[in-house]
């Protein structure tokens, strides 16, 4: 397979609009990364500058070592999945795996094999004579990935490629792409605006936000120690809630109360020289107490959304929403006033006015 350096990569769109702004990053070989944010982020063009369908305006793009600038899509040795499938309707599935191999004038022989060897691979084989309005959609979306396959790439490009599946069927794809990585062992590029997607399939997670990298690592580092408020608030399900807070000499203070720091965000947060502080607190590390003395603050309860293995309780604290994962067992309705505390050293602070992490 193949690394990919994407240095000082910037794309400028007619009146002036700028998608993509100095974007650096560097894909080692046989990568999963995800590249994730809301819509318009820059996400989409990045993959698009990658695979040749869009010219770059700035920086230099690289494949295996390689400035591919200027390369056309078809010399650049990537095969791309699209998020709407892109097959040929009057095609059966053998076909459509097979026609990028028949335009590049490959043997029947080579085409037969690879077809039946990536169908074998995806669970096709019993379909290859059928049509796509034969096919459901996850098996459409197989096909999809399995003209991809055939190709044997240095590197494979996924635009949102489950976003048109049901809830469950997302779920199986996302596993069967998981699994497809590890057999293959290739070099992957996945876009998707669903961060539950990104936290489950990436071995590294870049997280986008106007055209601009906001933060770069694996799964669980982005979300237990996130950059920013805008990390904090998009990774996670429920997202991070946010606080604001009191800076004084011992620490910072929420509702009157002490927050739980460790000695080290003690020392950072005082050295920072701010009087306010932004406050991050995942819903799982919020705690029900009723001990009056534990309790971190009082909260009102808006609604209890019950989920089976937790429930989500939605709460007022002043004029700041929040939500606290809490035992499905507990018995609280709209209008319950409840108390909280929180789990030591699973607090975040933010400087008010730069939004990022300051401990």
């Amino acid at each position: 397979m193949a690394t990919v350096a994407l240095k000082n990569i910037t794309k400028v769109f007619p009146g002036n609009v700028t998608a993509v702004r100095d974007f650096t990053l560097s894909i080692e070989n046989e990568e999963f990364v995800v590249l994730v944010g809301p819509s318009g982020c820059g996400k989409s063009t990045v993959l698009r500058m990658i695979a040749g369908l869009e010219d770059i305006t700035g920086g230099d793009l690289e494949i295996d070592g390689v400035r591919v600038n200027d390369l056309p899509p078809k010399d650049r040795d990537i095969a791309m999945v699209f998020q709407n499938y892109a097959l040929y309707p009057h095609m059966t599935v053998y076909d459509n795996m097979a026609f990028g191999l028949k335009l590049r004038r490959f043997s029947g022989v080579e085409i037969d094999g690879r077809v039946r060897e990536a169908a074998e691979i995806l669970g096709l084989s019993e379909y290859l004579h059928r049509r796509p309005k034969a096919l459901s959609g996850g098996q459409r979306q197989r096909v999809a990935v399995g003209r991809a396959i055939v190709r044997k790439p240095k590197v494979f490009l996924f635009d949102e490629p489950l976003s048109n599946l049901d809830a469950k069927m997302r779920v199986q794809m996302r596993t069967e792409l998981s699994q497809l990585h590890a057999r293959l062992k290739s070099t992957i590029v996945y876009v998707t605006h669903d961060q539950v997607e990104a936290m489950t399939m990436g071995s590294r997670i870049v997280v986008m936000k106007d055209g601009v990298i906001q933060q770069v690592g694996e799964p669980l580092e982005i979300y237990r120690t996130p950059a920013n408020q805008f990390v904090a608030g998009f990774i996670g399900t429920p997202p991070m809630n946010l606080f604001r807070g009191t800076v004084h000499a011992g620490g910072v203070a929420l509702g009157g109360r002490e927050l739980p720091l460790e000695d080290t965000q003690r020392d950072k947060v005082r050295s920072s020289g701010l009087t306010e502080a932004v406050v991050g607190i995942r819903p799982e590390h919020l705690v029900l107490t009723q001990d009056p003395r534990a309790a971190l603050f009082e909260a009102v309860v808006d609604i209890v959304e019950p989920l089976g293995a937790e429930s989500l309780l939605h709460a007022r604290l002043g004029d700041s929403r929040f939500v606290a994962s809490i035992d499905p067992s507990e018995r609280l309705r709209t209008g319950d006033h409840v108390r909280f505390s929180v789990r030591p050293g699973h607090v975040m602070v933010f400087d008010p006015a730069t939004e990022r992490a300051v401990a």
